[in-house]
């Protein structure tokens, strides 16, 4: 096994690979024609800025707001809890956290076979139609009476949802260049943190509504919400676009452009493919599935138990419910802000796995705070920590996949099992935290900050080390014999396979 030091030792001989991919490339180009033929390099880079310029205001805006219904929908039962929803339905602590862990195991479950369904239906059609199912669970929330009614309804809404994220980090990978997809999926997640934020604010107001038709401010925080969801259902149909060959919004020259510029980046993800079980054997099969997953778990595991006790824990740091609500804002914003910024710098440098490493850290000093010291100020400024050393790697570690997982069905179910792996954690996360551990809850943040050290950023150092290691080999002709005797067809079916297929790292 090749090591470090043997790379510096031995250059590599780039050019073999260089010419490699040059001809590849043209191949796969000229599959398409060229709609600007002719024109210069400069009039062809004004061409592609617009171009980006209007798939970036009819996709990326919209799947954001969505995302940001979708996780206010999912953890607002953590602000329902500072206002009553408790008392009043006369749940215990480990009832409470059952109606927590139910969603999980039916948003998890039935999340790898999601991406199947959103290539076969449409994401213009599958995604309104969830949309609207997971609107109709949240309403009905408001109106239970009971712990069983609460399980009931969670279950479903786990169910509803389960398409979203998997389907959008998915559905935008089609659209977009390897090195353009991180800081739009940075976009896209930072609304998880906004819900944050805007959920804190939202509740905080509809809790005024107590009394108001005889219902309680709990009840109405679910109604109102999961009345919008609907109507962002229905618009959806209208604002929710196909892939790249049958997005309506573009011009025949304009689809064309798109899938050169993806063909120009290694990638085949908007082609029509047909499914066979050979793309799922194949996702399972590839070690970046499971070494993803780890990460994601890291990730993953502890963003629900972030976001879903936040409150509670400001709550503990002695603050009344509706302050603690509001000050649950700020942390999310920080949270946003450098989720988009990582995005953005990862795109530049192409060095995903040290962004990783280096909010993992953030997210250690956080917990370690709200672990070891005992004034409120300094807990308080733990969750800002907290909240960065967690948010940016969600995006990152989905983009980081999607730009090392080439083929249709095969990154769809790569990331399905990835995602959905990591929201089983979520299991993990709403029983962590106890009620017979306020105000410190040491346990919980113990295992958030195990997460933290062991999945997040353990796991990102080991996929950074292999990725690397995999390329010096690719680069030096080691995987060479993988193409021996197979036409270029069956070269292009390999996907990431293929030994001129560099990874990012």
């Amino acid at each position: 096994m090749a090591t470090i030091s043997d790379e510096k030792e031995k250059p590599l001989d780039t050019s073999r690979i260089s010419d490699a991919e040059d001809y590849k490339t043209d191949e796969r180009l000229a599959a398409f024609e060229d709609p600007d033929a002719g024109l210069s390099e400069e009039e062809r880079a004004k061409i592609d800025r617009k171009l980006l310029w209007k798939l970036d205001l009819r996709l990326v805006p919209w799947l954001s707001l969505l995302y940001l219904v979708s996780f206010l929908d999912r953890t607002n039962i953590g602000n329902a809890k500072l206002v009553g929803l408790e008392k009043e339905l006369h749940l215990s602590g480990p009832q409470y956290n059952a109606c927590l862990t139910i969603f999980f195991v039916s948003y998890s479950v039935f999340e790898p076979l999601t991406n199947i369904l959103l290539k076969r239906l449409r994401p213009s059609v599958f995604i309104p139609l969830i949309m609207m199912a997971w609107g109709i669970c949240m309403t009905c929330m408001g109106v239970v009476k009971n712990y069983s009614g609460l399980m009931a309804v969670r279950w479903f809404l786990g169910l509803t949802e389960a398409g979203l994220f998997p389907g959008v980090s998915y559905f935008l990978s089609c659209w977009y260049k390897r090195s353009e997809f991180g800081v739009r999926m940075a976009i896209f997640f930072s609304a998880a943190a906004l819900a944050g934020s805007f959920g804190g604010l939202l509740a905080a107001a509809i809790a005024k509504m107590d009394g108001v038709g005889d219902k309680s401010g709990w009840s109405w925080i679910f109604i109102l919400e999961g009345l919008a969801t609907i109507l962002i259902g229905v618009a959806s149909f209208w604002l929710i676009h196909d892939f790249p060959d049958q997005a309506k919004f573009l011009t025949p020259d304009d689809r064309a452009r798109v899938l050169r510029r993806l063909a120009a980046d290694q990638q085949s993800s908007a082609e029509h493919e047909e499914f066979k079980m050979d793309y799922f054997w194949a996702s399972v099969k590839d070690w970046k599935t499971w070494t993803g997953a780890i990460i994601y778990m890291g990730a993953d595991g502890t963003l629900y138990a972030f976001s879903l006790f936040v409150p509670t824990i400001i709550n503990e740091l002695g603050y009344s419910s509706i302050e603690a609500q509001l000050l649950s804002v700020p942390p999310y914003a920080a949270a946003a802000v450098l989720t988009v910024t990582v995005g953005f710098i990862a795109d530049r440098t192409r060095q995903r796995g040290i962004c990783n490493m280096a909010v993992s850290v953030l997210g250690i000093v956080g917990f370690c705070m709200l672990l070891g010291c005992s004034s409120p100020g300094a807990r308080y400024a733990g969750t800002f920590l907290g909240a960065m050393g967690i948010y940016p790697a969600i995006a990152n570690t989905i983009s980081w996949t999607s730009n090392n997982t080439e083929g249709v069905y095969k990154r769809g179910v790569s990331l399905g099992f990835i995602i959905g792996w990591g929201n089983l954690n979520g299991i993990v996360s709403s029983n962590i935290y106890r009620q017979e551990d306020s105000p410190h809850y040491y346990p919980g943040h113990g295992v958030v900050l195990a997460y933290l050290v062991l999945f997040e950023l353990g796991g990102s150092v080991l996929q950074y080390f292999l990725l690397r290691q995999e390329n010096s080999k690719r680069r030096r002709g080691e995987r060479d014999q993988w193409i021996e005797g197979l036409d270029q067809s069956q070269i292009e079916l390999l996907g990431d396979k293929r030994p001129d297929f560099i990874y990012t790292l």
